[in-house]
């Protein structure tokens, strides 16, 4: 069996990046909660 995991580091940016959440209004709020608990990253 092959593993079920094989990370990209490139599909991980268009999932899950910065521009990706900033371009829905349910991003910005993700975002935007991230800065106000004061995370050290806010996206990947």
């Amino acid at each position: 069996m092959s593993k079920t995991y094989n990370p990209k580091k490139r599909k991980r940016a268009k999932t899950h990046g910065f521009l990706v959440r900033k371009a829905t209004p349910g991003g910005k709020k993700v975002v935007q909660r991230r800065r106000r608990k004061g995370r050290a990253k806010l996206t990947v």
